[in-house]
Protein backbone atom coordinates (compact mmCIF):
# COMPACT_ATOMS: atom_id res chain seq x y z
CA UNK A 1 0.00 0.00 0.00
CA UNK A 2 1.70 3.41 -1.44
CA UNK A 3 0.43 6.91 0.28
CA UNK A 4 -3.18 7.12 0.64
CA UNK A 5 -4.64 8.80 -1.88
CA UNK A 6 -7.00 11.10 0.74
CA UNK A 7 -3.64 12.52 1.90
CA UNK A 8 -2.39 13.81 -1.44
CA UNK A 9 -5.50 15.66 -2.27
CA UNK A 10 -5.25 17.29 1.46
CA UNK A 11 -1.76 18.17 1.52
CA UNK A 12 -2.48 21.50 0.78
CA UNK A 13 -4.88 22.02 2.95
CA UNK A 14 -2.84 20.11 6.00
CA UNK A 15 0.30 22.13 4.79
CA UNK A 16 -1.84 25.85 5.18
CA UNK A 17 -2.45 24.21 8.88
CA UNK A 18 1.19 23.76 9.41
CA UNK A 19 2.15 27.24 8.25
CA UNK A 20 -0.14 28.83 10.12
CA UNK A 21 0.78 26.64 13.40
CA UNK A 22 4.63 28.12 12.46
CA UNK A 23 3.93 31.81 11.90
CA UNK A 24 2.32 31.55 15.70
CA UNK A 25 4.88 29.03 17.78
CA UNK A 26 3.93 28.91 21.49
CA UNK A 27 6.78 27.75 24.19
CA UNK A 28 5.94 24.62 26.64
CA UNK A 29 2.30 24.46 28.24
CA UNK A 30 1.25 28.06 26.58
CA UNK A 31 0.13 26.40 23.53
CA UNK A 32 -3.22 28.21 23.92
CA UNK A 33 -4.02 29.42 20.33
CA UNK A 34 -2.65 25.68 19.14
CA UNK A 35 -4.47 23.86 21.32
CA UNK A 36 -7.66 25.78 20.30
CA UNK A 37 -6.89 25.44 16.84
CA UNK A 38 -6.63 21.49 17.36
CA UNK A 39 -9.67 21.13 19.42
CA UNK A 40 -11.84 23.38 16.43
CA UNK A 41 -11.00 20.90 14.01
CA UNK A 42 -11.27 18.03 15.41
CA UNK A 43 -15.07 18.94 16.12
CA UNK A 44 -15.15 19.68 12.51
CA UNK A 45 -13.61 16.54 11.64
CA UNK A 46 -16.93 15.09 13.84
CA UNK A 47 -14.66 13.62 16.29
CA UNK A 48 -17.11 12.01 19.00
CA UNK A 49 -15.28 13.72 22.04
CA UNK A 50 -13.42 16.62 21.98
CA UNK A 51 -11.42 17.52 25.91
CA UNK A 52 -9.43 20.27 26.04
CA UNK A 53 -6.84 20.95 29.39
CA UNK A 54 -5.54 17.12 29.38
CA UNK A 55 -2.14 17.58 31.04
CA UNK A 56 -2.87 21.08 31.55
CA UNK A 57 -3.07 22.83 27.54
CA UNK A 58 -3.17 19.14 25.68
CA UNK A 59 -5.88 17.91 23.85
CA UNK A 60 -7.26 14.46 23.47
CA UNK A 61 -9.67 13.78 20.39
CA UNK A 62 -11.98 10.47 20.04
CA UNK A 63 -13.12 8.70 16.68
CA UNK A 64 -15.32 5.38 16.74
CA UNK A 65 -14.93 3.08 13.82
CA UNK A 66 -17.76 1.63 11.86
CA UNK A 67 -17.43 -1.30 14.43
CA UNK A 68 -16.31 -1.97 17.79
CA UNK A 69 -15.99 -5.80 18.17
CA UNK A 70 -12.62 -6.07 18.59
CA UNK A 71 -12.96 -3.32 21.89
CA UNK A 72 -9.41 -1.79 21.05
CA UNK A 73 -8.24 1.32 21.49
CA UNK A 74 -5.33 2.69 19.92
CA UNK A 75 -3.36 6.42 21.15
CA UNK A 76 -1.72 8.34 18.49
CA UNK A 77 0.31 10.84 19.79
CA UNK A 78 2.25 14.60 18.21
CA UNK A 79 3.41 17.09 20.18
CA UNK A 80 2.77 20.95 20.26
CA UNK A 81 5.07 23.22 21.45
CA UNK A 82 7.85 25.39 19.66
CA UNK A 83 11.67 26.14 21.44
CA UNK A 84 12.93 29.39 22.42
CA UNK A 85 14.89 30.14 19.38
CA UNK A 86 14.75 33.46 16.95
CA UNK A 87 14.27 31.96 13.54
CA UNK A 88 16.26 32.71 10.63
CA UNK A 89 14.54 30.63 7.90
CA UNK A 90 13.50 34.05 6.22
CA UNK A 91 10.48 32.19 5.03
CA UNK A 92 7.13 33.84 4.44
CA UNK A 93 5.11 32.44 6.91
CA UNK A 94 8.20 32.82 9.47
CA UNK A 95 7.61 33.07 13.08
CA UNK A 96 5.67 36.35 14.24
CA UNK A 97 6.75 36.24 17.78
CA UNK A 98 10.23 37.10 18.59
CA UNK A 99 12.65 34.28 20.55
CA UNK A 100 9.91 30.93 19.22
CA UNK A 101 10.05 28.91 16.50
CA UNK A 102 8.85 25.80 15.51
CA UNK A 103 12.65 24.39 15.54
CA UNK A 104 11.89 20.96 16.14
CA UNK A 105 8.88 20.25 13.42
CA UNK A 106 6.19 19.87 16.48
CA UNK A 107 4.06 21.86 13.75
CA UNK A 108 4.32 19.12 11.14
CA UNK A 109 3.90 16.75 13.84
CA UNK A 110 0.49 18.24 14.88
CA UNK A 111 -0.60 18.70 11.52
CA UNK A 112 0.01 15.60 10.33
CA UNK A 113 -1.73 13.56 13.28
CA UNK A 114 -4.48 16.40 12.81
CA UNK A 115 -4.82 14.95 8.26
CA UNK A 116 -5.07 11.49 9.90
CA UNK A 117 -7.92 12.14 12.51
CA UNK A 118 -9.84 14.03 9.54
CA UNK A 119 -9.06 11.00 7.32
CA UNK A 120 -10.20 8.44 9.92
CA UNK A 121 -13.18 10.50 10.98
CA UNK A 122 -14.53 10.62 7.66
CA UNK A 123 -13.89 6.60 6.49
CA UNK A 124 -14.01 5.13 10.10
CA UNK A 125 -12.44 1.90 7.99
CA UNK A 126 -11.54 -0.05 11.54
CA UNK A 127 -12.79 -1.85 14.30
CA UNK A 128 -12.11 0.05 18.16
CA UNK A 129 -11.41 3.34 19.01
CA UNK A 130 -8.50 5.92 17.84
CA UNK A 131 -7.46 8.16 20.66
CA UNK A 132 -5.42 11.50 18.86
CA UNK A 133 -3.19 13.10 21.46
CA UNK A 134 -1.66 16.68 20.81
CA UNK A 135 0.51 17.59 23.52
CA UNK A 136 2.50 20.63 24.81
CA UNK A 137 5.74 20.75 26.78
CA UNK A 138 7.27 18.28 25.23
CA UNK A 139 10.59 20.35 24.70
CA UNK A 140 11.12 20.52 28.45
CA UNK A 141 8.00 20.62 30.16
CA UNK A 142 7.31 16.68 30.85
CA UNK A 143 3.91 17.39 28.90
CA UNK A 144 4.01 13.97 28.26
CA UNK A 145 4.11 13.10 31.96
CA UNK A 146 1.44 15.35 33.07
CA UNK A 147 -1.18 13.95 30.18
CA UNK A 148 -0.63 10.74 31.93
CA UNK A 149 -1.05 12.06 35.88
CA UNK A 150 -4.70 13.38 34.58
CA UNK A 151 -5.44 9.97 34.04
CA UNK A 152 -5.23 10.12 30.39
CA UNK A 153 -4.51 6.51 29.49
CA UNK A 154 -7.32 5.04 32.21
CA UNK A 155 -10.05 7.66 31.09
CA UNK A 156 -10.13 6.42 27.61
CA UNK A 157 -8.63 3.12 27.98
CA UNK A 158 -5.93 3.46 25.65
CA UNK A 159 -4.51 -0.08 25.08
CA UNK A 160 -1.51 0.73 22.70
CA UNK A 161 -0.19 4.45 21.83
CA UNK A 162 2.25 5.71 18.86
CA UNK A 163 4.60 8.27 17.82
CA UNK A 164 6.41 9.80 15.16
CA UNK A 165 9.45 12.26 15.08
CA UNK A 166 10.64 13.88 11.72
CA UNK A 167 14.45 13.45 11.13
CA UNK A 168 16.73 15.67 9.24
CA UNK A 169 19.23 13.94 7.30
CA UNK A 170 16.93 10.52 6.20
CA UNK A 171 15.86 10.70 2.90
CA UNK A 172 12.53 12.21 3.09
CA UNK A 173 9.52 10.34 3.54
CA UNK A 174 11.34 7.45 4.61
CA UNK A 175 11.03 5.39 8.17
CA UNK A 176 12.96 4.37 10.92
CA UNK A 177 12.83 2.46 14.01
CA UNK A 178 14.13 0.24 16.42
CA UNK A 179 13.06 -1.50 19.63
CA UNK A 180 14.37 -1.40 23.31
CA UNK A 181 15.90 2.07 24.17
CA UNK A 182 15.39 4.57 21.63
CA UNK A 183 15.82 7.83 23.08
CA UNK A 184 18.06 8.74 26.30
CA UNK A 185 17.13 10.01 29.72
CA UNK A 186 17.99 13.33 30.10
CA UNK A 187 19.07 14.62 33.65
CA UNK A 188 20.90 17.51 34.91
CA UNK A 189 23.17 18.56 37.53
CA UNK A 190 24.01 21.78 39.04
CA UNK A 191 26.97 21.62 41.11
CA UNK A 192 28.35 24.57 43.24
CA UNK A 193 32.97 24.68 44.58
CA UNK A 194 32.76 26.44 47.53
CA UNK A 195 36.84 27.33 47.89
CA UNK A 196 38.30 30.63 49.39
CA UNK A 197 38.50 33.89 47.64
CA UNK A 198 41.57 36.26 47.71
CA UNK A 199 44.05 38.38 45.65
CA UNK A 200 45.33 36.52 42.08
CA UNK A 201 48.49 37.47 43.35
CA UNK A 202 48.46 35.32 46.87
CA UNK A 203 46.85 32.34 45.41
CA UNK A 204 48.58 30.54 48.49
CA UNK A 205 46.02 32.45 50.83
CA UNK A 206 43.54 31.37 48.94
CA UNK A 207 41.31 27.22 47.93
CA UNK A 208 41.39 28.64 44.34
CA UNK A 209 37.40 27.11 43.26
CA UNK A 210 38.82 27.37 39.37
CA UNK A 211 41.32 25.05 39.63
CA UNK A 212 39.22 22.98 42.39
CA UNK A 213 36.33 23.10 39.78
CA UNK A 214 38.59 22.49 36.44
CA UNK A 215 39.88 19.10 38.20
CA UNK A 216 36.02 18.54 38.92
CA UNK A 217 35.25 18.72 35.25
CA UNK A 218 37.91 16.36 34.37
CA UNK A 219 37.39 13.58 36.73
CA UNK A 220 33.44 13.81 35.52
CA UNK A 221 35.27 12.26 32.32
CA UNK A 222 35.97 9.32 34.30
CA UNK A 223 32.06 8.41 34.88
CA UNK A 224 32.11 7.48 31.30
CA UNK A 225 35.94 6.27 30.61
CA UNK A 226 36.42 4.35 33.65
CA UNK A 227 33.12 3.52 35.46
CA UNK A 228 30.51 2.52 33.01
CA UNK A 229 31.00 -0.47 31.40
CA UNK A 230 32.54 0.39 27.54
CA UNK A 231 29.58 -1.23 25.92
CA UNK A 232 27.07 0.81 27.67
CA UNK A 233 26.50 4.16 26.28
CA UNK A 234 26.87 7.34 28.61
CA UNK A 235 27.11 11.33 28.02
CA UNK A 236 28.55 13.37 30.59
CA UNK A 237 28.83 16.94 29.05
CA UNK A 238 29.84 19.96 31.76
CA UNK A 239 28.00 23.06 29.65
CA UNK A 240 28.56 25.78 31.94
CA UNK A 241 31.14 27.07 34.25
CA UNK A 242 30.18 30.24 35.66
CA UNK A 243 32.56 31.81 38.22
CA UNK A 244 31.87 34.79 40.49
CA UNK A 245 34.31 37.08 39.71
CA UNK A 246 35.08 39.15 36.41
CA UNK A 247 38.15 40.83 37.75
CA UNK A 248 41.67 39.86 36.22
CA UNK A 249 42.54 39.98 39.76
CA UNK A 250 40.58 38.53 42.11
CA UNK A 251 40.21 34.63 42.76
CA UNK A 252 36.42 33.93 43.99
CA UNK A 253 35.13 32.71 46.69
CA UNK A 254 33.07 29.78 44.53
CA UNK A 255 32.06 28.77 40.81
CA UNK A 256 29.26 27.32 39.36
CA UNK A 257 28.94 23.86 36.96
CA UNK A 258 26.21 23.06 35.01
CA UNK A 259 25.64 19.96 32.82
CA UNK A 260 23.44 16.85 31.70
CA UNK A 261 23.95 13.11 32.08
CA UNK A 262 22.86 11.19 28.90
CA UNK A 263 22.30 6.92 29.99
CA UNK A 264 20.39 4.59 27.53
CA UNK A 265 19.47 1.83 30.53
CA UNK A 266 18.32 2.15 34.31
CA UNK A 267 21.08 0.20 35.85
CA UNK A 268 23.38 3.04 34.23
CA UNK A 269 21.40 6.20 35.26
CA UNK A 270 21.50 4.76 39.01
CA UNK A 271 25.19 4.24 38.96
CA UNK A 272 25.99 7.80 37.71
CA UNK A 273 23.53 9.02 39.62
CA UNK A 274 25.41 7.19 42.53
CA UNK A 275 28.73 8.30 41.50
CA UNK A 276 28.98 11.73 40.34
CA UNK A 277 28.47 13.62 43.93
CA UNK A 278 31.15 11.56 45.04
CA UNK A 279 33.72 12.07 42.57
CA UNK A 280 32.97 15.51 42.94
CA UNK A 281 32.88 15.49 46.90
CA UNK A 282 36.01 13.57 46.66
CA UNK A 283 38.36 15.77 44.39
CA UNK A 284 37.10 19.15 46.33
CA UNK A 285 37.78 17.52 49.85
CA UNK A 286 41.49 16.52 48.90
CA UNK A 287 42.02 20.16 47.94
CA UNK A 288 40.91 21.68 50.81
CA UNK A 289 37.63 22.81 49.15
CA UNK A 290 33.64 21.78 49.17
CA UNK A 291 30.69 21.28 46.88
CA UNK A 292 27.13 21.56 46.75
CA UNK A 293 25.83 19.10 44.53
CA UNK A 294 22.15 19.43 42.77
CA UNK A 295 21.02 16.23 40.66
CA UNK A 296 17.83 16.66 38.80
CA UNK A 297 16.15 13.50 36.93
CA UNK A 298 14.86 14.44 33.84
CA UNK A 299 12.72 12.26 30.83
CA UNK A 300 13.44 8.49 31.23
CA UNK A 301 14.79 6.41 28.48
CA UNK A 302 12.46 6.17 25.82
CA UNK A 303 12.10 2.11 25.36
CA UNK A 304 9.97 1.27 22.16
CA UNK A 305 7.78 -2.34 23.04
CA UNK A 306 9.40 -5.46 20.73
CA UNK A 307 6.38 -6.41 19.06
CA UNK A 308 4.59 -2.47 18.70
CA UNK A 309 7.84 -2.01 17.34
CA UNK A 310 7.66 -4.57 14.41
CA UNK A 311 3.85 -3.81 13.57
CA UNK A 312 4.79 -0.22 13.15
CA UNK A 313 7.81 -1.03 10.74
CA UNK A 314 5.24 -3.14 8.91
CA UNK A 315 2.96 -0.33 8.42
CA UNK A 316 6.02 1.89 7.37
CA UNK A 317 7.04 -0.42 4.53
CA UNK A 318 4.03 -0.05 3.56
CA UNK A 319 3.84 3.64 3.48
CA UNK A 320 7.13 4.04 1.67
CA UNK A 321 8.70 0.40 0.60
CA UNK A 322 11.50 -0.22 3.11
CA UNK A 323 12.07 0.86 7.04
CA UNK A 324 15.34 1.45 8.17
CA UNK A 325 16.97 0.48 11.56
CA UNK A 326 17.22 3.59 13.10
CA UNK A 327 20.26 4.51 15.83
CA UNK A 328 20.54 5.13 18.97
CA UNK A 329 19.46 8.58 20.03
CA UNK A 330 21.06 10.44 22.62
CA UNK A 331 18.72 13.29 23.22
CA UNK A 332 15.99 13.04 25.01
CA UNK A 333 11.70 12.43 24.68
CA UNK A 334 9.54 12.24 27.04
CA UNK A 335 7.07 10.15 25.05
CA UNK A 336 8.49 8.19 27.13
CA UNK A 337 6.15 8.39 29.68
CA UNK A 338 3.90 7.54 27.57
CA UNK A 339 5.43 4.08 27.07
CA UNK A 340 6.04 3.17 30.69
CA UNK A 341 2.36 3.20 30.81
CA UNK A 342 1.65 1.49 27.72
CA UNK A 343 3.40 -1.01 25.41
CA UNK A 344 3.65 0.97 21.60
CA UNK A 345 6.31 2.67 20.00
CA UNK A 346 7.77 5.99 18.29
CA UNK A 347 9.45 6.07 14.70
CA UNK A 348 11.12 8.21 12.61
CA UNK A 349 9.94 9.89 9.35
CA UNK A 350 12.87 11.68 6.87
CA UNK A 351 12.58 15.01 6.84
CA UNK A 352 15.17 15.01 3.59
CA UNK A 353 18.34 17.31 3.15
CA UNK A 354 17.50 20.02 5.99
CA UNK A 355 19.02 22.28 8.32
CA UNK A 356 18.83 20.15 12.05
CA UNK A 357 16.25 20.33 14.88
CA UNK A 358 16.67 22.78 17.02
CA UNK A 359 18.74 25.13 14.59
CA UNK A 360 17.61 28.87 13.84
CA UNK A 361 17.27 27.59 10.42
CA UNK A 362 15.41 24.38 10.43
CA UNK A 363 12.23 24.10 8.77
CA UNK A 364 9.56 20.52 8.53
CA UNK A 365 9.71 19.66 4.88
CA UNK A 366 5.86 19.84 3.92
CA UNK A 367 6.28 17.42 1.49
CA UNK A 368 6.40 14.62 3.81
CA UNK A 369 3.01 15.21 5.02
CA UNK A 370 1.15 12.44 2.91
CA UNK A 371 3.60 9.90 4.07
CA UNK A 372 3.73 11.10 7.79
CA UNK A 373 -0.20 11.11 7.64
CA UNK A 374 -0.32 7.94 5.99
CA UNK A 375 1.47 5.96 8.74
CA UNK A 376 -0.51 7.61 11.78
CA UNK A 377 -4.00 6.57 9.83
CA UNK A 378 -2.79 3.15 8.49
CA UNK A 379 -1.64 2.13 12.24
CA UNK A 380 -5.28 2.44 13.34
CA UNK A 381 -6.34 0.66 10.65
CA UNK A 382 -3.62 -2.04 10.66
CA UNK A 383 -4.07 -2.69 14.40
CA UNK A 384 -7.96 -2.43 14.33
CA UNK A 385 -9.20 -4.02 10.90
CA UNK A 386 -12.55 -4.38 10.20
CA UNK A 387 -13.86 -7.93 9.22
Amino acid sequence: MPIKNRFAELQNEITSWRRDIHENPEILFETHRTSALVAEKLRSFGCEEVVEGIGRTGVVGVIKGKTDTSGKVVGLRADMDALPIHEATGLDYASKTDGAMHACGHDGHTAMLLGAAKYLAETRNFDGTVVVIFQPAEEGGGGGREMCADGMMQRWNIQEVYGMHNWPGLEAGSFAIRPGAFFAATDQFEIKINGKGGHAAKPHETVDPTVLASHVVLALQTLASRIVDPVDQVVVSVTSFETASTAFNVIPPFVTLKGTVRTLSKDVRDLVHQRLPVIVDGTTAAMGGAADVKYMLGYPVMVNSEHETELAADVARKVSGSCADAPLVMGGEDFAYMLEERPGAYILVGNGNTAPVHHPEYNFNDEIIPAGCSWFAEMAESRMPVA
